[in-house]
């Protein structure tokens, strides 16, 4: 049985054979694309559920790609960013990226994180859980859809499960460590500041701007809550 469907991008011939055998001892079915080109032609072919993608591609660069990749399919991106790239680290997660690492990476704990990102997968699948209907915004966890107001708005999974995470238990405080474990995973070894970043982008998403009256605040030195009274 095949655990999953994986398109690794990269330009780099020695990390896509390394990551297919990898990934292909696992159970993963696996693909991979050398540029963005191919990655576009392939995304819609290939139907990955994961897609490990490369920033610095030849043509159309990994940032363009995860912009198109975006705007069809909801499928979990990992970015692949050079050391010193904290600028395309954001900017990614901004366009719309689930998670990064950052080259030189070992290919076994690659391969980790993303048995890990299945396991989430499978659990969010059998564990479906209450909607919840607040003043000024609506989440259905089994149709994964948000509401503010009558305006459907559009979240990654990873967005969701994040602003659910947080939704979930109104007015509580919850620290980046707690968000990481509930929607990255217990096991997830990566920067606790990409919560951040993907906070910043439910806020734009969900037209929080008023920083007196955010549906998610910041607590200075802890984490994040929702504020939002349930209606």
């Amino acid at each position: 049985m095949v655990a999953g469907k994986v398109l690794v991008v990269d330009d780099d011939e020695k990390i896509t054979t390394l990551l297919r055998a990898y990934l292909s001892k696992e159970g993963f079915e696996v693909d991979v694309a050398a540029n963005g080109e191919d990655a576009l032609r392939k995304v819609p072919q290939f139907q990955p559920d994961v897609l490990v993608l490369d920033i610095m591609l030849p043509g159309i660069d990994g940032i363009e790609v995860l912009r198109r990749v975006r705007q069809e399919s909801p499928t979990y991106v990992v970015l692949l960013t050079a050391k010193a790239d904290e600028t395309d680290k954001v900017i990614g997660l901004t366009v719309g990226a689930d998670d990064y690492v950052t080259k030189p990476f070992s290919a076994r704990e690659l391969t980790a994180r993303i048995r890990a990102i299945f396991r989430r997968m499978r659990g969010q699948d059998e564990g479906i859980s209450s909607p919840l209907t607040f003043r000024t915004l609506r989440i259905n966890p089994a149709r994964r859809e948000v509401w503010r107001g009558h305006s459907s708005v559009s979240l990654t999974a990873l967005e969701f499960d994040l602003l659910y995470a947080l939704a979930a238990h109104p007015g509580r405080v919850l620290t980046r460590e707690q968000l990481l474990a509930r929607v990255w995973g217990a096991d997830f070894f990566g920067d606790a500041r990409v919560v951040d970043a993907h906070i910043k982008e439910l806020r734009r998403k969900l037209g929080d701007h008023a920083a007196h009256a955010r549906l998610l605040q910041t607590v200075r030195g802890v984490g994040y809550r929702f504020a939002d009274e349930p209606s």
